[in-house]
């Protein structure tokens, strides 16, 4: 009950908690009362309309089911809206983007029978749904790929981004055979694009060289986002057993050519994290589109724990991903002080070019209580600043699934964090911390 209601007397207060938190900014819920332990949230900003942001979750029904909650206030208030699952298979791993046209992707994965030795009803898919209104309304599901009576191969964690001249890509990982230790088993990562803004999508093909296991643990690959750089290129970065891993397109997706070796990742894909079910180190990519000193820069955030505990990371390539500056460590607090950050997303701004980093943080905290900060970066990555988001720390349980990212995004000094949060030992809700940044900022 105490926990309840200090987190309900943080939400709408503004963050005023330390020098680094000088921006005053908002905390709103974002899910309804209804919602049962929705995590795993993706967000967008409509860059021809800013005030209208979407992000996506699943939620833990039966079968587990995507929502969409969708504002068009800047994140103020939010509307749920249920997700089509016209099969009534599992849902999750939601992502959403929206393109420079203003229409809004919604990938995810649906899938039935994974877990069991002879299911009686088995598929695995990818699947994308389209809106042009904003989120009110969502097109028919379109097929990325899709596998019936059969989970083998298995089709995890797929991410998307919108390009130039109606280009969608989405890349994701296939397993031959999902949490099999069999040697001859393996994880690859797979691309697919469309031509027609999201109507179809043309035949998927494998982009990495060098398979991983397919226990989806440190042997996997897994974590890939792609991104587009200014000329069209795409950008694909990955955690394998041989570290990041970084493959490029210079023809619109349709080849990449050779994985190169960007960086160690200690600790790899699979990061225990007290009171989580599990944690991932996922590679974030991301382009600087914006005009302004560091325009075409591509970015890639991640989790490991080289100082021997979870820190989060950001490195960059001012040259298309020829060569790589040093990781800088973005959370601020004491190295090697055994503190867990986790779960890292980021957004760079297309309009201002700031790098703005999320993540779950446990500094200063005691056992398995977490809060919530962004980094931000105004000077191309070289170092950042850290922002406490105005929520009572909450403490989390690994009886209860927390997902497997939180998100952010950024356009114009407007930057929007959606996250999930404990409300009780049993319960979650998603919030949002809504900041703006000034130009006299950056």
């Amino acid at each position: 009950m105490r926990m309840t209601l200090l987190l309900l007397a943080a939400l709408g207060a503004a963050s005023m908690a330390s020098p680094q938190a000088r921006h005053q900014h908002r905390v709103v819920r974002v899910s309804p009362s209804t919602a049962i332990a929705p995590s795993e949230v993706s967000v967008a900003i409509n860059p021809t309309r800013p005030e209208n942001v979407v992000a996506v979750s699943v939620q833990r029904r039966s079968p587990t089911t995507d929502y969409a909650y969708v504002s068009f206030d800047g994140g103020t208030t939010w509307v749920s809206i249920e997700g089509q699952n016209p099969n009534a298979r599992t849902q999750g791993d939601d992502a959403i983007v929206f393109d420079e046209a203003g229409r809004a992707y919604w990938s995810y994965i649906s899938f039935s029978g994974l877990r069991s030795e002879r299911p009686t009803d088995a598929a695995t898919g990818i699947f994308v749904n389209r809106s042009e209104d904003g989120g009110r309304s969502w097109s028919d599901a379109v097929t990325v790929v899709d596998h019936h009576n059969t989970v083998a191969p298995f089709e995890d964690k797929p991410w998307l981004v919108a390009g130039p001249d109606d280009r969608v890509y989405i890349a994701w990982t296939r397993f031959s055979k999902y949490g099999s230790a069999d040697p001859q088993e393996t994880s690859h990562i797979y691309f697919s694009l469309s031509e027609d803004a999201g109507q179809t999508f043309a035949a998927p093909f494998r982009v990495s060289d060098t398979p991983g296991d397919a226990i989806d643990s440190d042997g996997t690959l897994e974590g890939v986002v792609p991104a587009v750089g200014i000329e069209g290129e795409v950008y694909l970065v990955w955690s394998g057993p041989q570290g990041l891993v970084f493959d490029k397109s210079t023809d619109g997706g349709w080849t990449f050519g050779e994985d190169r070796i960007i960086g160690p990742h200690p600790g790899g894909w699979d990061i225990d994290i007290e009171g989580v079910g599990r944690a991932n180190g996922m590679p974030v990519t991301a382009v600087d589109r914006s005009q302004g000193a560091f325009r075409g820069t591509l970015y890639v955030n991640w989790i490991d724990h080289r100082h021997g505990d979870p820190d989060v990371f950001v490195t960059y390539s001012r040259d298309g991903g020829n060569s790589w500056a040093p990781p800088v460590r973005v959370n601020g607090d004491p190295i090697g002080n055994n503190a867990a950050q986790f779960f890292t997303w980021m957004a760079v701004d297309p309009i201002d070019g700031s790098v703005n980093v999320a993540f779950y943080d446990r500094h200063d905290l005691k056992g398995t209580e977490t809060s919530v900060t962004l980094a931000r970066s105004t000077n191309g990555g070289e170092s950042f600043e850290t922002f406490p988001v105005a929520i009572e720390p909450f403490e989390t349980s690994d009886d209860v699934f927390f997902g497997d990212y939180l998100g952010v995004a950024a356009h114009a000094g407007r930057v929007v964090m959606v996250f999930s949060h404990f409300t009780t030992p049993s319960d979650l809700a998603l919030s949002a911390a809504l900041f703006r940044f000034s130009q006299s900022d950056n």
